[in-house]
This record gives structure tokens, C-alpha cells and sequence, in this order.
């Protein structure tokens, strides 16, 4: 699944191409203890989705200016996160999807009640390297033949897709298995969500899968839309089209759920426990209150003023359990779900 070495071999990338040894996260920090049992209560422990981080890095930043908190952030993607979460190792856990059927039963046999929150949206967009100018858009179906679990081994090459396209190699960077991303693409786009082709290089940093994407000629790669915004000027988007034509992404399309099939809600869930500690509701509260224009500062697209009003109220109100009971939606605004509940 992850072709570095072979990428590597064929002189496409190197280990320093594919930014490595360029992840964000602090690994010298020591790690996190429980969410009910941490010697010092004025730690918020944090993990999970590499979309979310910046969000949520920018807002502990910001708010450990003022309150006398430590904030630790960890990135081991959204299934690593909740596996944590659920295993009461941290208070907050970033999600790029809805949690699982599993991952709700893996927290309720740990006694684990959860508070799940929208905090941004998020378009997750289809990238080319930037010398790729042959295609200025690309069908979700022609993006289905390219990464359905059938094209492995079989769809090597570009102009197996589209005859007009170039006999070139096509190289597939996307998101880890443990990455919501993952999991929301390979529903909107193949069908089935963990279901795609095998062979393609992963990651659940994105900032690899854009220096892949960057640096190697025929390469095509997935990732939230704000790694997209830091990296433009190495990269080509190309806009999505779902049978209705050509979409590119923005705020307002993103925001009204009209980017489709790769617009999406993403979340932070906290512990019902650890949100009995003052410093935890105090830390939510400016997430969705003062944290907000953070969220356009980072990337992302901020949600509506009535959705923030509702999720906060949600928080204060301490519901638990998940708007998604059926799964993830597609083309469903987060004020949609918050009405219906």
C-alpha cells in the first residue's frame, strides 16, 4: 500500500521529497495520560484526525495565551484517535467522518459517553502535479475507475481512463486507512467506504501526500482542502464533476453543501467525563466562540452563525451520542442534521 521504496527505486521521489521528517506534531512531548486519571488536571489531551489538527492547534494556541492550560495534540488519524478515545487515554478526539458502529460499541463497553461536534467544513479536493495541464476537471466516475478495488494491479496509466489523455504513469497518493478522510472519499466516490485499490501510497499526514502530489510527474492525490490552500503554488486542482458538470471548490459551495460529493462537515468529539473538568468546557466553549475565525484562517470554511449557536448549545446541554446513526451523509448541511435530532 505504501510505495515509497518503489517510488523511491524508480528515482520518482525521495524519502526527503515525500516530507517525512516534516510533520507537524511535537513527538518529543511526553504521552498523554487518561482523560480521568491525568496527575495534572489542567492538561487537555488531544488526538486524531490530520484534517482537524490545524484547526484545533491554531485554537489551543491561542487559548493558552490566557488560560493556564496545556494543550497537547497528537495526529495518529481519525480511527487512531478514537481507538484512544475510546480507550479513556484522551479528553478530545478530531474527526474527519462520523464515528463507526464499532467505535460507538468499542466506547460503550469502556463506559465511554461522548458529545460529538461540528466544528468547520471541509472540501476535500482532487489535486494533480502542477506540469498535469492536460485536464482541467475530472468526473467522479473516471475518479471511481482509478481508485475501485478493480483497478489495482489494472489502471496504470492515465489514457486508460480517458483516451485523450497521456500515455503516462499514474502515481495515487491518498489518505491512510485510518484517516476519515479515507473513509469519507472511498464512500462518496467508490461507493463503499474502506474500499479502494491496494496499491497507491498512503499517508496520514497530509503534508507527504502534497510533496508526493508535487513532486512527482502523472501523480494524483486526495487531502483536505486547507493542505490544498498552503500548497497551491505546487500543486493543479481539478474540479469535480459528479454528472452535473464541472465544480470547483469555495467557500460558498463548500458551506452549502453544493461541492459534492466531497463536501463534509468535520468534528470533535469530547469525553461527557472529562467534561465535567472546567478546563475542558472552558476550552470547548472558545472553540466554538472565539476559536471561529480561526477556522477561515486555517483553510477551512467556518459554518453559519446558527449552526455554531447549535452546536454549542448541544455541548451545554451535554447530549451525547451521534447525528449519524445511519452513517455518513452525503449532501447534508450540518444545520440539517442539528434540526432533525
Amino acid at each position: 500500500m505504501k510505495n515509497f521504496v518503489l517510488l523511491c527505486s524508480l528515482g520518482v521521489l525521495s524519502l526527503a521529497d515525500l516530507g517525512c521528517s516534516s510533520h507537524k506534531v511535537d513527538n518529543s512531548q511526553a504521552p498523554a495520560a487518561s482523560a480521568d486519571t491525568d496527575t495534572s488536571p489542567q492538561t487537555i489531551a488531544i488526538d486524531g484526525s490530520s484534517t482537524v489538527f490545524p484547526i484545533t492547534e491554531a485554537v489551543a494556541e491561542e487559548f493558552q495565551k490566557t488560560n493556564k492550560v496545556r494543550v497537547t495534540i497528537g495526529v495518529s488519524g481519525t480511527g487512531g484517535g478514537f481507538k484512544k478515545f475510546c480507550a479513556n487515554e484522551i479528553a478530545v478526539a478530531g474527526a474527519s467522518r462520523p464515528i463507526k458502529a464499532s467505535e460507538v460499541d468499542q466506547c460503550r463497553k469502556a463506559g465511554i459517553e461522548y458529545i460529538e461536534l461540528p466544528v468547520a467544513y471541509d472540501g476535500i479536493v482532487v489535486a494533480v502535479h502542477k506540469d498535469s495541464t492536460f485536464a482541467d476537471s475530472i468526473k467522479v466516475d473516471d475518479l471511481k475507475r482509478m481508485w475501485e478495488p478493480a483497478a489495482q494491479g489494472k489502471i496504470k496509466r492515465w489514457n486508460q481512463i480517458r483516451e485523450d489523455w497521456p500515455d503516462q504513469e499514474l502515481l495515487l497518493f491518498g489518505a491512510g486507512v485510518d484517516s476519515g478522510t479515507y473513509d469519507y472519499f472511498t464512500k462518496a466516490i467508490v461507493g463503499e467506504e474502506h474500499s479502494s485499490r491496494g496499491d497507491f501510497t498512503s499517508s496520514e499526514d497530509d503534508n507527504v501526500l502534497v510533496q508526493g502530489v508535487a513532486t512527482a510527474p502523472g501523480a494524483l492525490g486526495f487531502f483536505g482542502i486547507a493542505y490544498f490552500e498552503e500548497n497551491k503554488d505546487k500543486l493543479r486542482l481539478l474540479a469535480v464533476d459528479p454528472g452535473t458538470g464541472p465544480i470547483k471548490r469555495s467557500v460558498e459551495i463548500v458551506a452549502n453543501g453544493t461541492y459534492q460529493p466531497l463536501s463534509r462537515p468535520i468534528l470533535i468529539y469530547v469525553s461527557k467525563k472529562a467534561a465535567d473538568r472546567p478546563e475542558v468546557v472552558d476550552f470547548v466553549t472558545y472553540y466554538l466562540t472565539k476559536g471561529r475565525p480561526l477556522v477561515k484562517e486555517t483553510g477551512y470554511i467556518a459554518l453559519p452563525e446558527r449552526a455554531y449557536a447549535m452546536t454549542l448549545k448541544r455541548f451545554n446541554d451535554r447530549v451525547t451520542g451521534t447525528l449519524f446513526a445511519d452513517g455518513t451523509k452525503i449532501g447534508v448541511t450540518v444545520e440539517q442534521l442539528l434540526a432533525g435530532e
